[in-house]
């Protein structure tokens, strides 16, 4: 090769690119963060579903409602002793949080749960349902709206 050749980098880059198995590694280690993270999120689903069914149960409401996207907000409407349009509240966004910690703290009251745990209801249901669901605390249907 001449010293004056405008190809003559091109060897040294290929072979620079071509790394020794690092990229394998690293792919390695994302796919298994990844499924660290989904095991985490489907502990979390799972405890907020079984949370919520108990909830359902003890207001007297069928409990596989608590699976079901939309109804279950419209049972915990009425759980909570909120009116039935609220739902279309939920659709809008920003009203949506605030619609929701009403509910919740709805929901808590029924319980015999202070407002402060209705708040936490809503931020971590997937703490607070279980501990609602699996408590001694009695639904009594006290209208909140």
């Amino acid at each position: 090769m001449l010293k004056d050749d405008p190809m003559n980098w091109l060897p040294t880059f290929v072979l620079a690119q071509q790394g020794g198995g690092g990229d394998d590694a690293a792919a390695a280690a994302a796919a298994a963060m990844a499924m660290v993270i989904l095991l985490v999120e489907l502990v979390l689903v799972i405890l907020m579903i079984v949370g919520m069914w108990k909830v359902f149960t003890k207001a007297g409401k069928p409990g596989w409602a608590a699976i079901i996207p939309i109804y279950n907000a419209i049972v915990l409407l009425e759980i909570a002793g909120k009116p039935i349009w609220w739902i279309i509240l939920f659709l809008i966004p920003c009203v949506n949080l605030i619609i929701a910690i009403l509910v919740s703290m709805g929901v808590a009251k029924n319980f015999g749960k202070s407002e402060a745990y209705g708040v936490g209801l809503a931020l971590l249901p997937f703490i607070f349902y279980p501990l609602l669901g699996f408590s001694d605390a009695k639904y009594r249907s006290v209208v909140v709206a």
